[in-house]
C-alpha cells in the first residue's frame, strides 16, 4: 500500500474554501442561472431553514459566493416550471430540509425512505382514510398549503365526499407523504409550502427512478466529497445525514474506484480523504459573511477542526446566556474566519442592524472592521435595505461605527 499524503491544516482549510467556491471571483456583473449552477455544483444543497432574521437561510450561501443576486434566481429554479426553463430543484429531506438537484430527487428518497417510513410510516398506516384524502384534495386543488387542506378536511366546510379530520392529523399526514415522496412542493408562497403530486412537480423519469441503497448512498458520499475537498468518514456522512453503515460501505467503495484518495490531516484525529479532483490553491482572498446554515460551517466540529473556530448557534439558549448573539454570521477574511456578527435586518427602519460585533484573538481589528463594514453595506444593499446600524455588544462594535458614521 503506498504511503497515506500528510496535509498540513493550512492545506486542508484551503482545498476545503476551494471545494465550496470561496477561490472562485465573484461575478463581475450580475450574476445569473449559470452563476447559480456553478454554486450548486460545488455546494450540491441549500439548506431550508424558517428563521428569517436577517436573511432566509437558503439565500445567504449564494450571496455569500456570488456577492448580490437577485434572489428570482432561486425562487424560479425551486419552485416554477416550464419548457423553456425546467426546474433545476427540489425540496426534499437531505442534510435537513433542502433544496437539491433534480437529478439527486431519486437518490435522496433511496436513502431516506427507510428512516422516513420509520418516523411516519405508523401515522400512514393507521390513516388509510385520511392518506386518501390528503392525496385526492392535493390533487383537485394543488399546489395547496397544509393550512387550506386543514380547513378543506378538518373543520370549515367540509368536503362532500371526505370526513372531518383533526387539523394536526392533516399537517402530519402531508408531512408524512411529503417525506416519503409522494408529495413535493410545487410552490411556495411567504414561505408557506405548498404541497403537489410529485408526478406533478418532477419528471416521470426522476419519479420512476429506482435506485439501491447502496448506489444512492455511493453518490451521495461522492457528492459530499466533491463539496468538501477534504473530509472524514462522519464529514461525508453528515452532509447527507446518512446511516453509518451505508457511509462507510460508499467511502470504502469509492476509495477502491480512486474517487477517494485516503489522506492524514495534522490534529485531525480520524482518518481523511480527499476527492480526486480537489484542489488546493496557493491562496485564498476575499470576503463573505457566512449564515448559520452555510455548509462551510453546518458541521461545527468540523469548522474548529479547519478555522480553529468554536461556533454554536445560539437561537435557543435564552438571552442572557448567550455568547455573541441570536443569529450570528461568521466573517470569512482571505481565508480566516476573524469575526462574527449577530445580524437583524429591521426593515420597519429600513437597516441592517450589526446587534454584536466580535474578532477572533490575534486579528488585525482595524483591517477586519474597514473589510467587514464594506460587506455589511453590500449585504444592505442586497437586501434593499437603506444603510447600517452598530450597537453596543462586542470589541468590534466601536470601530464599525466609526467606520458607518463616516
Amino acid at each position: 500500500m503506498a504511503d497515506v499524503q500528510t496535509l498540513s491544516p493550512a492545506v486542508a482549510r484551503r482545498t476545503a474554501l476551494a471545494a465550496q467556491g470561496f477561490a472562485d471571483p465573484r461575478p463581475a456583473g450580475e450574476p445569473t442561472r449559470r452563476h447559480l449552477g456553478r454554486v450548486l455544483s460545488r455546494v450540491q444543497l441549500l439548506q431550508l431553514d424558517s428563521v428569517n432574521v436577517a436573511v432566509r437561510a437558503h439565500y445567504a450561501p449564494l450571496f455569500a459566493r456570488l456577492g448580490a443576486y437577485p434572489t428570482d434566481l432561486v425562487d424560479d429554479a425551486a419552485w416554477s416550471h416550464s419548457r423553456q426553463r425546467p426546474r433545476l430543484l427540489v425540496e426534499c429531506w437531505a442534510h435537513e430540509a433542502s433544496l437539491v438537484p433534480v437529478a439527486d430527487w431519486p437518490l435522496l428518497r433511496a436513502v431516506k425512505r427507510k428512516r422516513m417510513w420509520y418516523h411516519y410510516g405508523e401515522l400512514i398506516d393507521s390513516s388509510p382514510a385520511l392518506v386518501e384524502d390528503v392525496l385526492a384534495a392535493v390533487k383537485e386543488l394543488g399546489p395547496v398549503g397544509a393550512g387550506t387542506l386543514e380547513r378543506e378536511l378538518g373543520g370549515g366546510t367540509p368536503r362532500p365526499r371526505g370526513s372531518w379530520w383533526n387539523r394536526s392529523d392533516v399537517k402530519r399526514v402531508c408531512e408524512g407523504l411529503f417525506a416519503l415522496g409522494q408529495l413535493s412542493t410545487g410552490t411556495r408562497h411567504n414561505f408557506e409550502r405548498r404541497y403537489d403530486l410529485t408526478e406533478r412537480v418532477l419528471p416521470p423519469e426522476m419519479v420512476a427512478m429506482e435506485v439501491s441503497e447502496q448506489t444512492a448512498a455511493r453518490e451521495l458520499v461522492a457528492r459530499a466529497a466533491l463539496a468538501h475537498g477534504v473530509a472524514t468518514e462522519p464529514d461525508l456522512r453528515d452532509y447527507y445525514r446518512l446511516r453509518p453503515e451505508l457511509s462507510r460501505q460508499a467511502v470504502a467503495e469509492l476509495v477502491e474506484s480512486g474517487v477517494l484518495e485516503p489522506v492524514q490531516v495534522r490534529g485531525w484525529r480520524h482518518q481523511a480523504y480527499r476527492h480526486v479532483s480537489a484542489r488546493t490553491p496557493r491562496r485564498v482572498t476575499g470576503r463573505a459573511l457566512l449564515c448559520p446554515f452555510d455548509p462551510l460551517i453546518w458541521e461545527r466540529d468540523r469548522t474548529e477542526r479547519l478555522f480553529g473556530f468554536h461556533y454554536r448557534i445560539e437561537i435557543y439558549v435564552p438571552e442572557p446566556k448567550r455568547v455573541h448573539g441570536y443569529y450570528v454570521f461568521p466573517f470569512l477574511l482571505d481565508g480566516e474566519l476573524v469575526a462574527r456578527v449577530d445580524l437583524k435586518t429591521d426593515r420597519r427602519a429600513r437597516v441592517l442592524r450589526v446587534q454584536g460585533a466580535f474578532a477572533e484573538p490575534g486579528v488585525d481589528q482595524a483591517r477586519v472592521a474597514v473589510e467587514l463594514v464594506e460587506e455589511l453595506r453590500h449585504m444592505a444593499e442586497w437586501l434593499g435595505v437603506a444603510g447600517v446600524a452598530v450597537g453596543e455588544r462586542g470589541d468590534l462594535a466601536g470601530a464599525l461605527r466609526a467606520l458607518v458614521r463616516d
